[in-house]
């Protein structure tokens, strides 16, 4: 058994990057894989207080819903494992490693990145947040070149090929759609599909803003 490492990253916050992981943690394990989960954001802890909700509904309900092994990586665990050392410790153990990264540039997110098998960026269906991943020109909304997160993913593509492993499958998942068409919409629909063949990314579906997805796991 050799586990398929899930990223979910984007150096930006409030894209839902919790949220999706903690859904694709109970779609394996409802699919009956065995998961580790990972939260690499000590202050925020967002994937952390999800599975502990999940455990305190288990409890008061007196109900049995499958969880992961999880790991709040705090300044305590740092000391005694490297991230890369705890994950090759456990991959071997379990089907799946989802890794939920902080919303800002860390030296441990990169780490994370570079030992991805699939690395996964939500962002907000919003030319705003398009700056995550390209400089685009307001005016004409002309490609200027790439963003500081994607010459980050380029880094840890590159990292990945001198240890010889395979190369990162990036998806990138528009979040927050509106059912309406709007111009924007369209706009970020040419942009992305651009960026997908200038920068090397998948264009993977849409998730619409339903507070159901955020609030029922």
């Amino acid at each position: 058994m050799t586990a398929k490492i899930i990223v979910f990253a984007n150096e930006k916050g409030g894209t839902g990057k919790s949220t999706l992981a903690m859904h694709t943690i109970v779609a394996l394990l409802r699919a009956g894989k065995k998961v580790a989960s990972f939260d690499l954001d000590p202050d925020q802890q967002s994937l952390t207080h999800y599975i502990e909700n999940r455990k305190t509904f288990i409890n008061e309900k007196g109900v049995s819903l499958p969880i992961p092994e999880h790991i709040c990586w705090t300044k305590d665990v740092a000391k005694i494992y490297t991230l890369r050392g705890k994950i090759d410790k456990l991959k071997e153990e379990v089907d799946a490693i989802v890794i939920d990264t902080p919303g800002s540039h860390t030296t441990l997110g990169m780490e994370a990145m570079t030992l991805a098998d699939v690395l996964i960026t939500p962002m907000n269906d919003s030319l705003v947040d398009l700056d995550i991943l390209a400089v685009v020109d307001g005016d004409t909304l002309k490609i200027q070149g790439p963003s500081h997160f994607a010459q980050t993913v380029w880094s840890t593509r590159q990292q990945r090929m001198l240890e010889r492993k395979p190369s990162i499958n990036w998806l990138v998942v528009r979040n927050r759609m509106l059912f309406s068409k709007s111009k924007n919409s369209q706009n970020m629909s040419i942009l992305l599909n651009a960026l997908s063949r200038r920068i090397h990314f998948e264009l993977v579906g849409v998730v619409s803003e339903r507070v159901v997805f955020r609030e029922l796991f």
